[in-house]
């Protein structure tokens, strides 16, 4: 009685698109699981700051990376005519602006940009919201994160007036001819009472989405293994 055999027979074509498939796939999981644990890092080093007391930016020029997620407080006078609005950030479902405002350090003539919070459009957004700012000398508390702010842009035409869809720490120094530190700081006391929402919480580091992503291009690698074995299995007759 004839019978079937099984024999596993793949074209080099096949099994060569496998190979690169399967590559890609294992490439881009790693590189998630790698994106996971930046985040976890960055998320262990911001909760080990906002235990310890803040530091205070000095008058001369900083480097980021030695105050980057740190808790620290300045002193000096609000530049409110250089303020900017960047634009796209949205609270509690309402579209609306950061306003971020350079500070000039007492003492000192450098300058530090300051996220002083977040304002609602309003309903023409030809008319932008009217800030309050205080005229004296002000003590901050805040945040330092890096001054580099990038988005989706619907638009070719980042700058709109003082209206930003991105924020570039070098075009912003360009254009109002300050010197400023490089970093940026997220202002979390409400000293200043201008009415700004200053919620900059922090719940998990996010990477959950990132080890989400792995898996599944772990998972594509083993699918693609799996048909490449099953289409290259073919039966053939033993009689």
């Amino acid at each position: 009685m004839p019978g079937f055999l099984q024999q596993f027979k793949p074209s080099l074509w096949s099994t060569i698109v496998t190979i690169f498939a399967i590559a890609v796939f294992l490439k881009l999981g790693f590189w998630q699981l790698s994106r996971a644990e930046e985040k976890d890092n960055r998320f262990s080093l911001i909760e080990y700051y906002a235990q310890q007391p803040p530091v205070i930016i000095p008058e001369s020029l900083v480097k980021l990376n030695d105050y980057l997620y740190r808790r620290v407080e300045v002193d000096g006078y609000f530049d409110p005519e250089r303020s900017i609005f960047l634009d796209n950030k949205i609270h509690q479902g309402i579209a609306g602006y950061h306003v971020l405002t350079p500070l000039r350090l007492a003492n000192s003539s450098i300058d530090i940009l300051v996220n002083r919070g977040w304002v609602a459009v309003g309903n023409d957004r030809s008319v932008l919201p009217n800030i309050r700012t205080p005229k004296g000398l002000v003590h901050i508390l805040g945040i330092v994160v890096s001054p580099s702010i990038k988005t989706l842009s619907l638009s070719d035409d980042d700058i709109k007036g003082n209206v930003w869809q991105n924020f570039d720490l070098d075009t912003y120094q360009g254009m109002t001819g300050l010197t400023l530190q490089p970093l940026l700081l997220l202002q979390q006391n409400d000293a200043t009472d201008d009415g700004l929402i200053r919620q900059w919480g922090n719940p998990d580091s996010g990477s959950s989405r990132n080890t989400g992503y792995a898996l599944q291009w772990f998972s594509f690698a083993a699918m693609t293994f799996i048909i490449y074995i099953v289409l290259n299995v073919k039966r053939k007759s033993n009689a």
